[in-house]
């Protein structure tokens, strides 16, 4: 609050929309940096014999396969192969995961992954961490001034602990599973102890700092004031939207609701067929028997802006509806998704967006809209 944000009431949570505003916030991120109060995001920890076994059983994608310290973006899916939640999993070592499920879905997610343990050990500790996103080309010089680490060298979409030997905080220490004991290997024992990735939900360069929430003003207050050198400024939820539609990324509950499939919404590589998981059958059944809608990009080519639920129509007929919608703010111009069905859904393919009372051209494009230099 005392840096000016205008708060909303987000899945449990009380969240800052944004400071300043959408449009400078986005802008900063997409070339300088921004840090994200990203706390509301579930953490599950799961570990123990037979652990590796359970994730290969619940997500699509191939964590229990994945080195050490690797992240993995995934799908977990009902019996009929609809997707219930998406997420990244990171290994933490043998048989030891990281899995972080969206906010609105964290309750329903525990109750499903608990329903599938066998011995394991589980333990939810969305309460007892926070999570600092800090994202951008200038991120890593960000968070070079935060930790003797060289994370530089941690490539995208891997993790691993670390001393932020810059910030020093009034909490206990680390208390929580996920953290007590590890030894990050680089400071002198002062700093607080993270879980740090190079991950987000921008599709800029970025990292996730993980930590406890004890550690989690301290954390904060650092970001901002090293950060200030390099251009960073705090950033709400509304750039965290409009940045993640830029890249073609999914929202839970906006982009898919329960009632589609990884076939439907991709990316392809979501899916890793040469392993067993809830709901394969469902996909390969699916996948054969095709005529389902799916998920695209849509850029449009006239004036006007596409919002959730407008319609999408291809010669004339309503084919399809928004899912997200907005004015790029790099591009300048509107950009969606949304379901059409599979014979259309291919890069070129002229449709319309009806906007209020007119109707827009727009064209199917390949993700992202904003590509990375």
């Amino acid at each position: 609050m005392a840096l000016g944000a205008k708060m909303v009431w987000f899945a449990g949570w009380d969240m800052p929309v944004q400071y300043t505003s959408i449009i400078e916030e986005h802008m900063a991120v997409r070339t300088r940096a921004g840090a994200f109060d990203v706390s509301h995001m579930g953490d599950f920890l799961i570990r123990g014999k037979g652990s590796a076994d359970l994730m290969g059983a619940l997500c699509t994608n191939d964590v229990a396969g994945a080195p050490k310290g690797r992240c993995v973006y995934s799908h977990l899916l009902d019996d009929q192969g609809r997707i219930l939640d998406d997420t990244i999993a990171m290994v933490l070592g043998e048989n030891e995961f990281l899995m972080v499920p969206n906010a609105a879905t964290t309750s329903k997610m525990r109750k499903w992954v608990e329903g599938h343990v066998h011995g394991q050990e589980f333990r939810d500790l969305s309460a007892d961490l926070a999570a600092i996103a800090v994202q951008g080309p200038t991120a890593k010089d960000v968070l070079a001034q935060l930790t003797s680490a060289d994370l530089s060298a941690l490539k995208f979409f891997w993790g691993e602990f670390v001393r932020l030997d810059g910030v020093v905080s009034d909490g206990p220490g680390p208390r929580t599973a996920l953290l007590m004991g590890r030894d990050p290997g680089n400071g002198e024992g002062k700093g607080v102890v993270a879980l740090v990735s190079r991950t987000g939900y921008t599709g800029e360069d970025g990292f996730e700092i993980i930590c406890e929430n004890a550690d989690a003003v301290a954390v904060w207050r650092a970001v901002l004031e090293k950060g200030g050198a390099h251009g960073l400024r705090p950033a709400g939820l509304g750039a965290r939207d409009t940045l993640r539609l830029e890249k073609g990324l999914l929202l839970s509950g906006t982009d898919f609701d329960g009632s589609q499939t990884s076939l439907q919404t991709g990316p392809g590589w979501v899916v890793h067929w040469e392993h067993d998981f809830i709901g394969k059958q469902a996909l390969v059944q699916q996948k054969a028997a095709g005529g389902y809608d799916k998920l695209v990009c849509m850029l449009a080519r006239d004036k006007g802006i596409p919002r959730h639920g407008y319609d999408i129509l291809h010669d004339g007929a309503r084919v399809g509806a928004v899912t997200s919608g907005t004015l790029s703010p790099v591009l300048r111009k509107g950009i969606a998704m949304g379901y059409v069905p599979l014979g259309i859904a291919r890069s070129g393919t002229q449709v319309q967006i009806r906007v209020r009372e007119s109707t827009v051209a727009a064209e199917i494009v390949k993700p992202p809209f904003v590509k990375r230099d």
